[in-house]
């Protein structure tokens, strides 16, 4: 007789499978159940740079509370192929449950956890064969967490509904299948579900790509130039995608070169244009990067990173490119760079960047992973919001227009071709007001600091960091960009009266609030998904203040909940 398992606050599901398997697919069908019946839901995947083989996995969590971090422990995994089980076993425990067909598993004597083994391939012979395997897997789930029938029904009806009649009723038929099979799952190994149900009608299931794609339009984009590089083509996706309905340029370009010139020629006519990519066509990007910052034209570049150098592991995470973005390009010019943690800051960042960019003239770069874009959870229906219409800086030129005029703020009219009576006149080499070559060194200083005088009005535009925890912790963790779901779960797990946990999202030029904070800081926690640090040295550069403690990781994966926990003991006990 197995042990009763019960689950009162959360539970992990993994399911293995190959590339081509369509894991994603059962993987987008339990979601929207699970959310419509009222839990909390996140998801994330773990995929080899494969078209199909490989051994691919996708984590969904179940809770009580909205969670948005990775765990390593499984509670129930579902390996459906020969290399899954093996490939996720680390990640076993005894009391992991594992459902799965006698196929999939050549030796599991060495293997923790307890196994449920179901006819899965023979059912689903009965059927049709194994593109019905999907329908089949999600149907022993949803009755393993007591779904409704018709709840699974209702959602295969609409899917298969325009591939005719007998594809409805097969995969019907296979979805109570599933559910038999499921019954035996629940009444075989002691299954409790004691998990809070909390019904959530006012929010979206988005990933950070989608939410990016929707700041930026509310930011006011009407253009994206770009070239597909893992994980940055989401973005460019879901434009496309939305260009259906909505005035807005979608160019596919040849190059990231072409894609960077064409989104600044789109800014300098007057349009606000976006380019997403990543670390290898960042690179292609430095001359233009420059070029920007010289002729004070305005661009907005998504930086997705993921693991390098070169071509790296294009379908993992990492937080390797920030000293990169930090310095890409030659000579001195002023940028903004935003980090978002979560996919409502994606939403809020992107939006904002189209204004900073707009306003001060400068390029912002948006910084990402491939953990934050492609993992799914719970966001607010309010947050998406598209009543602030963005503001547009650009003036109607007169006969005396100059374009590098010197200003008391140093920001000089940004005027637009035909759009006046003046001549737009811009030049990538040293110019004066009117934008002609220059060589004198009075005028090139006088240029030199109107633009990096903007560095100091970008510090004074920045959102306030979050924080939480003491207001004078014995040690405050600094997290950037997408450890913020994981360092929340953390410091609520650990409870912990000495901690403070500042999360950074401008990370490029640092707010006030985060340099007074790192300065009076007792010691300090920076916990990045890197190997050297480059948040660390960021800090220490703009703060005049070392770090003591570093948690890093550079494996390609993202931070688990149970591995940060590990570390901070370390230090803080």
């Amino acid at each position: 007789m197995n042990k009763k398992r019960v689950y009162e606050e959360d539970i992990s599901l993994v399911l293995g499978g190959s590339a081509g398997q369509g894991l994603q697919t059962i993987e987008r069908v339990l979601l929207q159940i699970f959310k419509k019946e009222g839990y909390h839901v996140f998801a994330t995947e773990e995929l080899m740079s494969r078209v199909r083989g490989g051994s691919n996995s996708i984590e969904i969590r179940l809770g009580s509370k909205k969670k948005q971090a990775f765990v390593r422990k499984i509670d129930i995994a579902f390996p459906l192929d020969k290399e899954s089980c093996m490939r996720l076993s680390d990640r076993f425990d005894e009391d992991t449950i594992i459902i799965t067909d006698k196929a999939f598993v050549a030796d599991c004597k060495e293997i923790q956890g307890t196994f449920s083994f179901l006819p899965l391939l023979e059912t689903v012979d009965t059927v049709g064969g194994k593109m019905f395997l999907n329908t089949l897997v999600a149907g022993i789930i949803l009755k393993i967490f007591e779904i409704k029938e018709e709840a699974f029904l209702e959602y295969l009806r609409k899917t298969f509904s325009q591939k005719g009649e007998e594809m409805v009723t097969k995969n019907i038929e296979t979805a109570k299948k599933g559910r038999d099979l499921g019954k035996a799952i629940l009444k075989d190994m002691g299954i409790s579900l004691k998990i809070k149900k909390q019904t959530s009608p006012h929010t979206l299931l988005l990933d950070g790509s989608r939410a990016l794609a929707l700041g930026s339009l509310a930011g006011g984009c009407n253009f994206i130039s770009s070239y597909p590089m893992s994980p940055s083509t989401g973005v460019l996706n879901a434009l496309a995608e939305y260009s259906q309905e909505i005035p807005l340029i979608v160019e596919q370009v040849e190059d990231e070169i072409t894609a960077i010139t064409m989104a600044l020629g789109a800014w300098y006519a007057g349009a606000r244009a976006l380019v997403t990519t990543s670390g290898g066509g960042f690179a292609l990007m430095a001359e233009s990067m420059s070029l920007s910052g010289m002729t004070e034209n305005p661009v907005v570049v998504h930086l997705a990173q993921r693991p390098g150098p070169s071509t790296g592991l294009p379908t993992r995470t990492e937080q390797g490119d920030l000293a990169f973005a930090l310095h890409i390009g030659h000579g001195e010019f002023p940028r903004a760079i935003f980090a978002p943690g979560t996919p409502e800051e994606c939403f809020t960042y992107a939006r904002k960047a189209f204004d900073i960019a707009d306003k001060y003239q400068v390029p912002v770069i948006i910084m990402t992973d491939q953990f934050l874009l492609e993992s799914l959870c719970e966001v607010k229906k309010s947050v998406v919001d598209f009543s602030q219409k963005p503001q547009k800086y650009f003036i109607e030129t007169d006969e005396k227009y100059k374009r590098y005029a010197f200003t008391d703020d140093g920001i000089s009219p940004r005027g637009l071709p035909g759009f006046g009576e003046g001549f737009v006149h811009i030049d990538s080499d040293e110019h004066n007001e009117d934008g002609r070559i220059i060589e004198d060194a009075q005028t090139r200083v006088k240029m030199m600091e109107k633009r990096m005088y903007r560095l100091e009005l970008l510090a004074e535009e920045v959102l306030p960091s979050k924080y939480q925890g003491n207001e004078n912790p014995s040690f405050l963790i600094v997290g950037w960009g997408s450890t913020y779901g994981v360092l929340e779960e953390v410091m609520e797990i650990l409870s912990n009266s000495c901690l403070g946990y500042m999360h950074v999202s401008q990370v490029f030029p640092l707010g006030q609030d985060v340099k007074h904070r790192i300065q009076k800081a007792q010691k300090i926690i920076v916990v990045e998904n890197n190997m050297t640090g480059q948040f660390a040295s960021l800090l220490h550069k703009e703060c005049n203040r070392k770090p003591e403690y570093s948690i890093r990781s550079y494996d390609g994966s993202p931070f688990s909940v149970e591995y940060i926990q590990e570390e901070l003991r370390k230090i803080i006990d």
